[in-house]
């Protein structure tokens, strides 16, 4: 019996670790369709090297462009790798996310082409006018271009409306809108510095217009509105060539405002960033007193833009000068400092080598159990310890650098949360293994590890959002945020280990997978009681110090909301669990 059930145990282990494989494989490689973009050419790595860094502002914080572009690009694609082919027999390419942001900013062209938005009901297009592929399926902004008015005219139909009642049809309507305008936004944001303005000619007897750039339009702005109020006091009409040169520079800085917050503002009390599109028409509208410094923005930002992407030599000059020009601002307000720590931080990719880690040490740990007591089963749980080490290494390093990004304690939100539990777990499970020493709880470690980080990595992609982002204004509070959430997520940690050695107790004796040794049971008796007793202690005292912040923001201690209840109910389970043991009613 003992044999055949390790053998079962084996069988599921290697089906839930295949499953775990399988998981982890598709969230690292890009989905399968690989689309079409001739001419295609990828970045050098010392491009975007040069380029991750550069800070930008979005989600109320200035962040690496890196950051903002892993994100608009989970949000938009769904995944932050796609393949494409430059010819139908060439090599695959893989594009990250920054390389995929800086097509959109520098090669439109090859941009449009790329199969940016991820749809996952195909009645999305026929109600728009497209004719659909699969039910899941990516398409470019070409494809789905044919559709954009309706598109917008059905997301403005359904903004109108109760959010509440709107259909699942219709509310996936409203978020393609919003990612093909986001797109829009990513396309027009270098695309005034690119082209400049047309300038009518003054004489009829003239055959052909010129054009300028936006930035000599912006020097010329006081004769602009000179000749518009001179215009206006006399009742005549706006001269066609001025007239036709406003409606351009109305048109570009509306296609580039939105797009990337790229320019720290020159008084030190204004906090929001601009945008190209901000800069030239605070200018033209007479609504900045640093002109001069604007102008300066654009003539950098034209420099850029027609840089030759082909010489990626001579356009890395070009945007060496935009970073250092944005970059030197921004340190004199002291907004630069966490930047390239968080561009590094991406770039090291911590939590899915922890994965790798953990996967590891969670196929050394079903070797481990099955060779028993052998020599070998000695030194695979050394390995073992090994791995799991260095992937609780590959989690704390960076949640500590998430603290010192974010300039708050590592607990925040549900992301936070899972990772910081992850870590928690990890040395809890170490604490208690070294007090047993019985490769139980060891094997259980990369285990718990594994499904964790993969929960966190699921997490991310499917809520498309940048957990370092600032909180919410109630939860600004680093004092209650260390003492409160961190005491009772510690607990939440404890009660989960408790419960996997629980469990696994229950397999052991019901397969007779112990072999009838009371002295492992007993073992990890004791093991459970002392993570009872700590997951009680650290409950509670998170759960009255949550009441008392609750009290010192809201003005009540206590009001039955649903985390509170849920807290209440983890303390009350575990003193019935503590007082059911002591009165005899409950035994191993």
């Amino acid at each position: 019996m003992n044999k055949i059930a390790r053998w079962i145990l084996l069988g599921v282990g290697l089906l839930v670790f295949s499953f775990v494989l399988i998981k982890f494989i598709r969230d690292v490689l890009p989905p399968k369709d690989v689309r079409l973009v001739e001419g295609y050419t990828p970045w050098d790595k010392e491009t975007l090297l040069l380029t991750e860094d550069l800070p930008v502002q979005d989600g109320g914080r200035i962040k690496p462009l890196t950051s903002y572009a892993g994100f608009t690009m989970l949000r938009l694609y769904g995944a932050r790798s796609m393949a494409l082919k430059a010819t139908d027999d060439g090599e695959t390419i893989t594009v990250k996310p920054l390389a995929w942001m800086m097509d959109a900013f520098f090669r439109p062209q090859l941009a449009i082409q790329q199969p940016s938005f991820r749809i996952d009901n195909s009645e999305v297009l026929v109600a728009i006018g497209l004719e659909p592929g699969d039910r899941r399926d990516r398409y470019s902004y070409k494809d789905l271009e044919p559709g954009r008015d309706r598109l917008f005219d059905l997301a403005r139909t359904y903004g109108q409306g109760e959010q509440d009642k709107l259909t699942l049809l219709e509310t996936q309507i409203m978020a393609l809108a919003r990612n093909f305008q986001t797109y829009e936004h990513l396309l027009g944001v270098f695309s005034i510095a690119r082209s400049g303005v047309e300038m009518m000619p003054l004489s009829p007897d003239a055959t052909a217009s010129q054009r300028t750039d936006i930035s000599s339009v912006m020097a010329t702005a006081p004769v602009i509105r000179d000749v518009l109020q001179r215009t206006q006091g006399t009742g005549e009409p706006i001269p066609g060539h001025v007239s036709h040169l406003l409606q351009q520079v109305l048109d570009g800085a509306n296609a580039s405002k939105y797009g990337l917050l790229l320019f720290p503002p020159a008084n030190p009390q204004d906090e929001e960033w601009l945008s190209p599109g901000n800069r030239v028409w605070n200018v033209m509208t007479q609504q900045t007193r640093d002109v001069e410094g604007s102008i300066e923005d654009i003539t950098v930002l034209e420099g850029v833009a027609r840089a030759s992407t082909d010489d990626q030599e001579e356009f890395r000059e070009a945007f060496a000068k935009l970073k250092a020009h944005t970059v030197s601002t921004a340190e004199d307000r002291g907004e630069y400092r966490s930047v390239p720590l968080e561009a590094s931080y991406y770039h090291k990719n911590w939590f899915l080598y922890a994965l790798v880690w953990f996967l590891l040490g969670t196929l050394l740990t079903i070797a481990m159990w099955m060779s028993g007591s052998s020599l070998a089963g000695r030194i695979l749980g050394y390995t073992v310890w090994g791995t799991t080490l260095a992937g609780l290494a590959y989690v704390v390093i960076p949640i500590v650098k998430r603290c010192i990004i974010m300039q708050r304690p590592p607990i925040g939100n549900l992301y936070d949360t899972v990772i910081f539990i992850t870590a928690a777990v990890i040395i809890l499970g170490v604490l208690v293994e070294l007090m047993t020493r019985r490769r139980i709880v060891l094997g259980l470690l990369p285990i718990m590890g594994t499904f964790l980080i993969l929960l966190a990595r699921l997490f991310e992609v499917g809520d498309a959002k940048d957990h370092m982002d600032p909180l919410v204004a109630v939860l600004r509070s680093n004092y209650w945020l260390m003492v409160h959430v961190v005491t009772i997520t510690l607990g939440y940690a404890a009660g989960l280990v408790t419960a996997v050695i629980s469990i696994v107790y229950v397999l052991l004796r019901g397969l007779r997978l112990d072999g009838g040794d009371k002295s492992l049971r007993r073992s990890l008796t004791r093991a459970v009681y002392g993570m009872v007793c700590l997951t009680l202690f650290l409950s509670l005292v998170g759960t009255v110090l949550g009441g008392i912040w609750a009290n010192d923001s809201w003005g009540r201690f206590w009001g039955w909301d649903p985390k509170e209840n849920g807290a209440l109910l983890i303390v009350l389970a575990t003193l019935a669990i503590l007082h059911g043991r002591l009165g005899g009613f409950l035994r191993e």
